[in-house]
């Protein structure tokens, strides 16, 4: 437990008494599924109860989550007023989401917008882009530009119009361009620690309660390729 205790800790973001940031580790998963897994949001409420000496049940609200494979800053809500404001600004679109993702090949266009319809797969927990609406579709829409690149990757800047399961892995992998690790979508190898190369960067809001700007960024993980990327850009 004093461990997740201390990656806790040092994966806040922000902090007060509405809302708690975290830096998402690739591999954790937020919600608890079918493994026996504990899940991010489960230490992030022992987490809140040891650090303010709660007693009773802690509660925490998940507005939105992040892939299993997939770092980045993710958003737990304190109470229940945030938590009901968080998911009224993330249904109308008034949180701006900013990816990064490494890709090997390089996108048609140095930037763009990507429209598809998409459909998921439940089963095999997967999901796929079409040009034109077909039965059980719903519209997906992301901009991308690439921002950087080495000698063998290139490193896009992915901002989320729509919220679709899996869709800049999905809408990626249409263009010919996988993310780095992602096998399920085209990938040509896995990572050795069963990352992708996919982390939410930043997030751009109005704080539900308070209502100052906020401008969150999360460091990439200690990974060579994110270092060298995150070094030639900043930010």
């Amino acid at each position: 437990m004093l461990d997740n205790l201390e990656y806790i800790s040092r994966s806040v973001l922000y902090e007060d008494n509405h809302l708690l940031i975290l830096n998402k580790r690739a591999g954790d998963i937020v919600q608890g599924d079918i493994t026996e897994t504990e899940p991010l949001l489960e230490k992030a409420k022992k987490y809140i109860k040891v650090k303010y000496n709660k007693p009773g049940a802690v509660f925490l609200g998940l507005p939105h989550r992040l892939d299993r494979p997939v770092s980045g800053a993710v958003i737990f809500a304190r109470t229940s007023k945030a938590l009901a404001r968080l998911n009224r600004i993330l249904h109308d679109r008034e949180i701006k989401k900013i990816y990064w993702a490494v890709v090997k090949n390089h996108p048609p266009d140095k930037e763009g917008v990507l429209e598809h319809f998409m459909s998921r797969n439940r089963e095999k927990n997967k999901s796929y882009a079409f040009s034109s609406p077909r039965k059980n579709t719903q519209p997906a829409k992301l901009t991308y530009k690439v921002i950087a690149s080495s000698n063998y990757y290139h490193l896009l800047e992915v901002e989320l119009i729509t919220g679709r399961h899996h869709q800049i892995r999905s809408q990626l992998s249409v263009i010919s361009c996988p993310i780095k690790g992602d096998l399920k979508y085209g990938a040509a190898r896995p990572n050795d620690d069963a990352s992708i190369h996919l982390h939410a960067r930043k997030l751009l809001f109005t704080h539900p309660v308070s209502g100052i700007n906020l401008n969150i960024i999360a460091p990439v993980p200690k990974d060579t390729l994110w270092l060298y990327f995150e070094n030639i850009i900043g930010d």
